[in-house]
């Protein structure tokens, strides 16, 4: 005869909260999730969007949130506070060309408050959640134990995990990164300082730092053709690398290969150097 504390552990699917999951490769994360069974809720700010995963996944639970409006994100939190969640990603990301354009007010304040501020606002509220969430999985697990009963860690095989999608722009440390970079760069130092202060709960955090990814958002920043973008690759090849990255529990999975080296490349150069190549192609491109 079962317990309750038991047929809690057992009977519960996983649950993933994608932000930023209505298109790319936030919506192609939250689709392969659903695939594998899981529970799956997306955010995203484009009413279009939203209906049309209402229509085409229906299990979907789906919300609307601007991430540049600090009253819709406390709204947006307070209702997801009510759901129990085993992973969340944070897909969401607003990017402006700054080679060929000029970075002005809009822009600026847009890329700071997805990029970074809405970003740091999700991941504080996610990790103590989580964190709550441990704790009263301690106390199943204690019940469990102290009632002799069998159970079978199906439940507790899955590691709790807060997953963030950056930029391999991010991982170049040089003074003339652009706003985008600079912000990324913020953001993966940010996950690393959650990894460590959550490896205590279990809770995994995991960044990603990809290169090119052939989204429809990125074709229509180049005139709905990105082929000529260095290493690109497919949503797919993303996808299997992102869940490989996060089944392996890497703090920081950088991919394509070979930007991983080109990168690590050039940060190995001295700092007057790589200033210098990166700044004549910053001017060249103007």
């Amino acid at each position: 005869m079962t317990t309750h504390a038991e047929d809690t552990a057992k009977n519960h699917a996983p649950h993933i909260i994608v932000i930023g999951g209505t298109s790319g490769v936030g919506l192609a994360l939250a689709v392969h999730h659903l695939q594998l069974g899981w529970q799956v809720s997306v955010v995203g700010r484009r009413m279009a969007k939203i209906e049309h995963i209402n229509s085409q996944y229906p299990t979907i639970q789906t919300y609307t949130c601007e991430l540049t409006d600090d009253t819709q994100i406390k709204n947006l939190l307070e209702r997801l506070s009510s759901i129990r969640f085993d992973r969340l990603i944070y897909s969401a990301g607003s990017y402006t060309n700054e080679r060929t354009h000029q970075l002005n007010q809009a822009d600026s304040d847009k890329m700071l408050a997805i990029n970074l501020q809405a970003f740091e606002q999700v991941f504080s509220w996610a990790s103590t959640q989580l964190k709550q969430q441990s704790q009263s999985l301690d106390v199943i697990k204690n019940n469990i134990t102290s009632s002799n009963a069998t159970h079978n860690g199906a439940t507790n095989n899955l590691k709790p995990s807060l997953i963030c999608l950056a930029s391999i722009a991010g991982t170049l440390d040089y003074p003339y990164a652009s706003l985008y970079a600079k912000s990324k760069r913020a953001m993966i130092a940010t996950a690393s300082v959650y990894r460590l202060a959550l490896d205590p709960y279990e809770i995994q955090v995991t960044c990603i730092a990809s290169g090119y990814i052939d989204t429809q958002a990125l074709r229509d920043l180049n005139d709905g053709d990105a082929s000529h973008k260095p290493f690109i690759m497919s949503t797919q090849t993303a996808v299997t690398n992102i869940m490989k990255a996060i089944d392996d529990d890497v703090e920081l999975a950088v991919f394509p290969k070979s930007m991983r080296y080109i990168t690590r490349t050039l940060n190995h150069l001295p700092k007057p150097l790589l200033n210098w190549i990166l700044r004549n192609k910053l001017d060249k491109a103007r």
